[in-house]
């Protein structure tokens, strides 16, 4: 058994099949899911696991080049805009609708229970090196 990093299999087997551009969608209990990339979901209850603990465990794992956020997000939900803003000081913002376009294109969609309004962030992946 892993001693340490994330523990769930389905998480850390699709986080290990990433390359090099790769778009993952970490989003909150109520966003959207398009039919096509791969989806492993958390949600447990409203609130767990939160955005935030998971958007930290991810980027403990991944290599990340870029980020896009909705525009609204500024406005609805500071909590949630300035995580995402703190971990990436250039961070994208789009309407909410083309957010919601993009993430078709995602390879993997990692499924919160965050229960507020514009928890999301749509992550590229980078290298390591």
């Amino acid at each position: 058994m892993k001693k340490h990093g994330i523990l769930n299999r389905h998480l850390s087997g699709a986080l290990a099949e990433l390359g090099h551009t790769d778009g993952v969608l970490v989003c909150d209990a109520g966003m959207p899911i398009p039919d096509g990339p791969r989806v492993v979901d958390l949600a447990f209850l409203a609130g767990v696991p939160s955005f935030a603990q998971v958007l930290e465990g991810l980027l403990g794992e991944l290599a990340v080049e870029g980020a896009t956020a909705a525009e609204e997000v500024r406005d609805a939900n500071p909590a949630a805009a300035a995580l995402m803003s703190g971990h990436f000081p250039d961070l994208a913002y789009v309407p909410h609708e083309r957010l919601k376009e993009l993430t078709s294109g995602a390879r993997l969609v990692v499924r919160t229970g965050e229960a507020s309004p514009y928890a999301n962030v749509l992550l590229r992946c980078g290298v390591f090196f």
